[in-house]
């Protein structure tokens, strides 16, 4: 049995783009992979809504990736592959980062999990989805036009970092988009994520 755990932010979590809520189990890009990568593969669902690379949240504790990641390895060790999907609440108002500084975050996760007392497991980061030009006016206070801007530059900050760390790489805005709210991925980008990852999935951990 392979044992793949799935840590990220809210598009992990499955919160959906209409409304406040989570998709259906069936419908989130970690079940989906599961079921298309077939018997012999275990996906752990790690996702936390607000879950940064590395910023502490000063209105919400609790959302520091690098503060989790050790206990959450620990709880489900051994794993064959952890799969990276953060960032995008790191281009908040608050944090003020580059994103240059966040692909930094997620160097910094990347090593921790290396040096956890527990079988290497590979590491595919994927850079996230765009948020959309239109967050400014959305029901999320926290981003502005410059988190637009910020995601935009994804793939090159994060395609840099898996390079430097010996990591595999996906850009998930290649397949997948944000819905009405600019934020959170559709339910079609949920199937369609899964599909390109399950083949780089089997790949990886043939």
């Amino acid at each position: 049995m392979k044992h793949i755990l799935c840590f990220g932010d809210s598009n992990t979590h499955g919160s959906t783009t209409e409304f406040q809520g989570r998709y259906d189990y069936e419908d989130r890009w970690t079940i989906i992979l599961e079921k298309l990568l077939g018997p012999g593969y275990h996906v752990i669902e790690e996702g936390l809504g607000g879950r940064t690379t590395v910023f502490d949240d000063p209105f919400k504790p609790g959302k520091n990736g690098l503060s989790a990641i050790s206990n959450i390895l620990q709880t489900h060790k051994p794993l064959d592959l952890v799969i990276i999907m953060l960032g995008t609440n790191d281009t908040k108002q608050v944090y003020n980062a580059s994103v240059k500084s966040i692909a930094h975050g997620a160097e910094t996760i990347i090593e921790r999990i290396r040096s956890e007392d527990m079988p290497e497991p590979k590491i595919l980061l994927v850079s996230p989805i765009k948020i959309e030009e239109g967050i400014d006016s959305s029901r999320f206070e926290s981003y502005d036009y410059s988190s637009h801007l910020k995601s935009l530059e994804f793939p090159k900050w994060f395609r840099r970092t898996a390079e430097m760390t010996g990591s595999y790489f996906f850009d998930a805005a290649t397949v997948a988009y944000a819905g009405s709210d600019c934020l959170h991925m559709t339910k079609d980008s949920h199937k369609a994520l899964a599909e390109s990852l399950s083949d780089i999935v089997r790949d990886i951990l043939a």
